[in-house]
């Protein structure tokens, strides 16, 4: 006797827990932003100001920069003046077209 009533209630207890979760509202995750957005976000602050850019900057968001390189292209500027077009970073020891090309999205002269 004992035994059905403790089963009754075990079987009452996992019933009302199922329909309980099953009943339960779901919470609605907020809609993602559109992809172009990211996308367009993601290119805005990839932007690299060549001519305001510190070496940590250049090392941290250019293809292919490293310290040497980004001390370089600080050197180039301070000696030369800022840089009037993108290209002219051709012009800086140790950068070449290929790495330019790997670039030249990312850089601005402002």
């Amino acid at each position: 006797m004992q035994n059905t009533y403790l089963t009754s209630l075990i079987f009452a207890f996992l019933t009302t827990l199922s329909v309980t979760t099953t009943a339960a509202p779901s919470i609605k995750a907020e809609a993602p932003a559109p992809i172009t957005a990211q996308v367009v976000n993601a290119e805005q602050a990839a932007k690299v100001n060549l001519n305001a850019a510190d070496a940590e900057t250049l090392r941290r968001d250019l293809f292919g920069i490293g310290a040497a390189k980004a001390k370089a292209i600080i050197a180039y500027r301070e000696s030369n003046g800022p840089f009037t077009a993108v290209d002219e970073l051709l012009e800086v020891k140790g950068i070449g077209k290929a790495l330019m090309e790997k670039n030249r999205d990312r850089l601005v002269i402002n």
